[in-house]
């Protein structure tokens, strides 16, 4: 598997520098076409806000959503137009109510989704959309650039963690590409099962795939000695120093991690390295 066609969706001016330079320089990197996606979303339908609204307002909520999108198109085209690689881009604007629908109709036709971590103090509510809607409606592959980060071209040391679930194989095989081009992947198990067909050999069957397909891996069992699993996964990658995780997203309901929390939210929220994700 090789990546093709790349993905970014820009929703926010404040924080699609870098995305697009790790989408581009991705893109390059992988002989692959860029498509990006510059939404501006109207935030300002809550509740019945638009059947009391008179047309006057609603117009100049629509143009400043307008005028957002165009800026950032106009933002990353100038970027785009002084690299080499084949790329594109569209503006469009909805409400938040309908973001998910248009990522999804793009997220569908890509091998890989790039997009900026989706919570922070000025993130808007559409970035954990944006977020879902490429991993479940889109069925794509996202990865996650924290803010400022400097592209990263092929990863040296990734840790993937690994609880034997379907979401965690799915991100495995859709980072083929990247685990094969990486010095060392170490697969981390954390509280390995102690009944079952794999409890004396945790890992041991991802490892045989893997490397099958040239990549160069090693097993690491910990326990879970931190309150989160995605706190034992953060410390791994930092004390390996690792230059990206690789995870299944959203083993629990998006609901259940939306109100008590999940690795998978939790480490968007604390991660400062990429983050590869499929579900």
């Amino acid at each position: 598997m090789t990546y093709k066609s790349i993905l970014t969706v820009l929703s926010d001016i404040e924080f699609a520098q870098t995305p697009l330079e790790q989408a581009s320089h991705f893109a390059r990197n992988q002989h692959a076409h860029l498509d990006v996606l510059c939404l501006g979303v109207d935030r300002t339908q809550m509740g019945h806000y638009f059947s009391g609204a008179s047309a006057v307002v609603v117009e100049t909520t629509l143009n400043d959503a307008r005028a957002e999108a165009l800026d950032i198109e106009r933002m990353a085209t100038t970027f785009l137009k002084n690299t080499d690689g084949r790329w594109g881009t569209e503006a469009g604007v909805c409400m938040t109510t309908d973001v998910a629908r248009h990522v999804a109709a793009r997220a569908r036709f890509s091998d890989l989704t790039i997009l900026p971590k989706p919570y922070g103090d000025k993130h808007g509510v559409e970035m954990e959309t944006i977020v879902e809607a490429a991993l479940f409606d889109g069925a794509a592959p996202v990865l996650v650039v924290p803010n400022g980060m400097k592209p990263l071209s092929e990863p040296k040391v990734v840790t993937l963690a690994w609880n034997e679930s379907q979401e965690s194989l799915n991100a495995a095989k859709a980072a083929l590409p990247l685990l094969k081009s990486a010095n060392i992947v170490r697969v981390l198990v954390i509280d390995p099962a102690k009944h079952g067909a794999n409890r004396s050999d945790p890992g041991g069957l991802l490892s045989t795939f893997l490397a099958r397909h040239g990549v160069h891996v090693e097993i690491d069992v910990l326990s879970k000695s931190l309150p989160r699993v995605s706190d034992v996964i953060l410390r791994h990658a930092k004390d390996k120093r690792s230059d990206l995780i690789v995870m299944g997203a959203y083993g629990h309901s998006r609901l259940r991690e939306s109100i008590l929390g999940g690795a998978t939210r939790h480490m968007l929220e604390q991660a400062d390295v990429p983050v590869f994700m499929a579900h």
